[in-house]
């Protein structure tokens, strides 16, 4: 079984960075229908990269890999199997044994023995290692193959700041890895083999400097702080998750490994690709929330959890009292199935089953849904005891399903730890591995939320790398190994919020009566300031910096109306249109001066016909980190009693100090775009004269080798004379060459020349399919050669023939899955001159395929023929025969290959078949004709002594060449039974 926390070793962020020397390491993962795949991904890589190559493999255990001989012959990159303890160099390809884990530790590699028993996952494992050892320098390629092996790791690599790539599944034979990696949303790139390794140059290349911090670059236009502030603002404002609360070296870990996909050298300029590209935005997001989690991840701590706090949980439960639990940041489902499963597994052993929930929340939607799915690939049979699998889950082609047992219990929601309300009354909540992403005081406000949360005596579960410093003398530790705490102190209700408040204090410590008494007394203010709100404050509408509405303070259906379709929270379409312009004025001047900002009066028509004259208000709300709310408030004023009611709505406000003050804007941005054009134009002269002057030089180069031209040309002609004599001895040879050339494609026979001493000297085209050999290579030794033969004795049979002259013939197959006849014959040139052998590959493969489908066919007891596109008989089988044979036509002249089934249809052999013969015949050409899908008929056929039924059934074939197979079946037997039973 795979060393899980080799690929977990990432989730939690650390100081420790590869060795700044350590050259980047490309894994690759394959499987099925990878070695296509690793050709062709090869092929397309230089020698020299500076990077080293690793490749992982299911390999099978009983046989011989040939996989170094293989990619030899499409990579002049060094090929080595890997030896335990092996280092790693650039510029190197490591191959991994068959039967052997293999992981990396430092800059070696190491194996062990694969068991026997279990799912082996060796690419998941060597991932995962590879994550830890080199971090960003890691790059994961997942290639052609079945299943999901590579899928964690790929993950892992993610997490530590590597590139993660994938084949497009178009282009693999086997698609099921690829697919499962992409789906996980964390591929850099998807490409067809050929592409990726030029994207893993284009990669390394642009990789950052670790003495040039994004921050000292020259190119950043503003500072490092700023930007970085301005993308967490884009990032809450297009996910509503405030990543301020995020360490910012995670932050900017996962920052830089985006800069550098995008091949963006500096952070300001990364911001204003955020700002302009939502599909980056939403990526850069994803890297921030990256699901790294799996099932009874860390088992020693799984363990104790069971022993010390499930098992007593269950115990003081009676079953009239229910068992709530809560996984705050649950990924995608995996750590609250392996807690509900081990809640399952402590009922059944205590034999008491009392109402149990579990609340499953992450701020990803993406992961709630995943997790409440319960659907995960078969890599999880690495985690999951087979006892677990069986008696938890149930398979599902390629991926395991949790029984609805187990799911019925857990409620899946999307929930922000840090800003949403948190849940009550809680015996068990396992935040494992989420505060360690948090700043400290994103932390203690955490903690704080998590210990309100638990009810008196609940358990708390955190990761090993976190603690609960800020609120240790609330909590006993039950296991500090593990992580394992039980409250001692409830905790207060969690007070900091995102809005402004009046009424902000740190948790008490007075006694729990006066704790109460503060509590009644809290409750009573917090009604009294409604009631005040409710009599004196403005009817007010609090929006967020995009003019969004966010809350309601009083009766607003007079003001707001909201018409038919798709809601929107945008006031401006909110409002009527004589308020909506003034109120977005007075929103964006607000915005930007902070200070409040009061309208002149306007009258404005309410819903029910009356008019009513009014102020608009608008203040800012500060807020810490962000920029800020507004309030936006509606005072009535009371109508002037020298001046009645009038049935036209007035606007009051000036707005010309606001279109002044936006004219005098446009203005200066007009008159610096001028200047920047002007100066765009200076530069675009001063590059054309330097231009014109480069084509002056070139025109007189050209007149000097126009000069050397005719030079040459006299010396041409010269050696021209000369070489006409030869030319035409030249052009017999051509000839010949020519004709043995076209001969030998013509045959398309792979055909290889040797002389006495097995040195070659001549080939055909097909022969380089079948041995690693080109035109360079004539004069060396044919053993000097690897081939795709399984032909071990090819060497010896070409020397006996060489010293007996004896003719040898023998069937092989090769490794590309070809069936080959193949001969080797004795060769002379001449009479007196040297002998040699000369060996030929005959492929028969189709005839091998022609001869299994016959036998097949000959097998059924159908009667079948196979029709070509003009209806005639291609292929027959033996029952057809013998029917042929027993029915008048014991030559097949009818009936056989060769003759038409359609016009023999069409003719019909006597009055009373006529009819189902014609309809077979039209049946036959419809099917030809692509007019249908399928033809079916039960006709008889008599024989003198014995009544006979048949059904027909004939389906149209379209590829490589149309057509129709015919099968006729005897159903006289059942017929006669029906009738019977009539």
């Amino acid at each position: 079984m795979p060393d899980q926390s080799a690929i977990d070793s990432t989730a939690a962020p650390t100081g420790e960075e590869s060795p700044s020397m350590e050259p980047y390491v490309i894994a690759v993962g394959a499987s099925a229908g990878g070695l296509d795949a690793l050709e062709r991904f090869f092929q397309a890589l230089p020698v020299q990269t500076g990077a080293a190559f690793v490749v992982i493999q299911h390999l099978s255990p009983d046989h011989k890999s040939m996989m170094g001989n293989l990619l030899g012959r499409y990579t002049s990159i060094p090929v080595a199997t890997v030896e335990d303890g092996m280092t790693i160099e650039p510029d190197h390809i490591y191959l991994i044994p068959p039967a052997s884990m293999m992981s990396v530790s430092g800059s070696e590699l190491h194996l062990r023995p694969k068991s026997p028993r279990g799912l082996a996952l060796p690419i998941d494992l060597f991932f995962g290692t590879l994550a830890r050892a080199y971090k960003q320098r890691a790059i994961g390629v997942i290639l052609s193959g079945t299943g999901s092996d590579g899928t964690r790791g790929a993950v892992a690599i993610n997490d530590a700041g590597g590139l993660l790539l994938a084949q497009d599944p178009e282009t693999a034979k086997f698609d099921g890895m690829p697919r499962s990696v992409i789906a996980t949303g964390l591929v850099d790139a998807i490409l067809p083999p050929e592409e990726l390794g030029p994207r893993i140059l284009d990669h390394i290349s642009h990789a950052p400097s670790r003495q040039t911090p994004p921050r000292a670059s020259a190119a950043v236009s503003y500072d490092h702080e700023g930007a970085l502030e301005e993308a967490l603002h884009l990032l809450h404002h297009q996910g509503g998750i405030n990543f301020r609360d995020y360490k910012p070296a995670t932050v900017m870990r996962r920052v830089e490994r985006r800069m550098q996909v995008r091949h963006v050298p500096d952070l300001g300029n990364y911001v204003r690709l955020l700002d302009g590209d939502i599909s980056e935005l939403h990526a850069l997001r994803r890297e921030l929330l990256i699901p790294v989690t799996n099932f009874f991840r860390d088992t020693e701590a799984f363990e104790a959890l069971a022993e010390k706090v499930i098992m007593p949980i269950v115990k003081e439960h009676t079953e009239n009292q229910p068992i709530r639990a809560w996984v705050p940041g649950v990924s995608t489902g995996e750590e609250a199935y392996s807690i509900a499963i081990l809640f399952a597994e402590a009922f059944d052993k205590l034999r008491r089953w009392p109402d149990f929930k579990l609340f499953a929340t992450d701020v990803e939607q993406h992961n709630v849904d995943t997790g409440s799915a319960g659907m995960f690939s078969e890599s999880i049979a690495a985690e999951v005891s087979p006892e677990r699998l069986e008696r938890f889950f149930f398979k599902r082609g390629n991926h395991y399903v949790v029984k609805n047992d187990i799911r019925h219990n857990i409620v899946f929601a999307k929930h922000n730890l840090l800003e949403d309300p948190p849940f009550t009354r809680m015996d068990l909540i396992s935040c494992r591995n989420l505060l360690i992403y948090f700043r400290n005081d994103a932390q203690e406000r955490a903690l704080r939320r998590l210990q309100y949360a638990l009810a008196p005596g609940g358990y708390l579960f955190l990761g090993s790398s976190e603690t609960i410093s800020s609120v240790q003398r609330d909590f006993s530790a039950v296991s500090s190994k593990h992580k394992l705490y039980r409250v001692l102190r409830h905790g207060a209700p969690p007070l900091e919020s995102n809005l402004p408040s009046g009424r902000l204090s740190a948790p008490s410590s007075r006694p729990a009566t006066q704790r109460a008494r503060a509590n009644s007394d809290a409750v009573a203010i917090d009604a009294s300031q409604s009631v005040l709100l409710r009599g004196y404050a403005p009817i007010s509408l609090l929006l967020n910096s995009n003019q969004e509405l966010m809350h309601v303070f009083g009766d607003v259906s007079r003001y707001l109306s909201i018409g038919e379709g798709t809601v929107s929270l945008d006031i401006g379409k909110l409002l009527p249109g004589s308020l909506a312009p003034v109120a977005q004025a007075l929103l964006h001047k607000v915005m930007v001066s902070k200070e409040p900002l009061r309208s002149d009066i306007v009258r404005v028509e309410l819903a029910n016909g009356e008019h009513e004259r009014l102020r608009l208000v608008v203040r800012h709300v500060p807020q810490d980190g962000g920029d800020g709310w507004l309030l936006l408030s509606f005072e009535p004023e009371p109508e002037p009693a020298s001046e009645p009611p009038t049935d036209e709505a007035v606007q009051t406000m000036d707005m010309d100090a606001e279109s002044s003050d936006r004219l005098q804007t446009l203005e200066r941005e007009l008159a610096v775009t001028r200047e920047s054009l002007q100066a765009t134009i200076e530069e675009l002269e001063t590059a054309n004269e330097e231009l014109q002057a480069t084509n002056e030089e070139l025109m007189a180069s050209n007149e000097e080798l126009q000069s050397s031209n005719e030079e040459l040309q006299s010396v041409n002609e010269e050696l021209y004379t000369v070489n006409s004599e030869n030319q035409e001895k030249i052009e017999i040879l051509n000839r010949l060459n020519a004709d043995l050339d076209s001969m030998a494609k013509a045959a398309a026979i792979a055909t290889v020349f040797v002389d006495n001493e097995l040195k070659l000297t001549r080939f055909t085209p097909e022969a380089t399919k079948l041995f690693k050999i080109r035109d360079a290579d004539l004069g060396r030794s044919i053993d000097d050669f690897t081939n795709l033969l399984d032909y071990p004795d090819f060497y010896a049979e070409l020397k006996k023939t060489i010293e007996d002259g004896e003719m040898l013939q023998r069937e092989v197959t090769a490794g590309n899955d070809r069936v080959y006849l193949a001969r080797v014959l004795p060769y002379a040139v001449r009479q007196g001159a040297p002998r040699g052998a000369v060996a030929t590959f005959v492929d028969v493969t189709t005839l091998r395929d022609i001869e299994r489908m016959q036998a097949v066919l000959d097998s059924l007891p159908e009667h079948i023929a196979v029709l070509d596109a003009q209806g005639r008989i291609t292929m027959i089988n033996h029952a057809w025969r013998a029917f042929a044979c027993g029915n008048g036509d014991p030559n097949l002249q009818a009936s056989g290959p060769g003759s038409s089934y359609l016009e023999a249809c069409q003719s019909g052999t006597n009055a009373s078949d006529a009819e189902y013969a014609q309809a077979a015949a039209e049946g036959l050409q419809a099917l030809l004709n692509d007019e249908r899908e399928q033809f079916s008929m039960e006709y008889p056929c008599h024989s003198p002594d014995l009544e006979r039924w048949f059904v027909m059934h004939a389906a149209p074939i379209k590829h490589p060449a149309r057509g129709v197979v015919v099968s006729h079946i005897d159903i006289s037997a059942w017929n006669r039974g029906r009738t019977s039973a009539d």
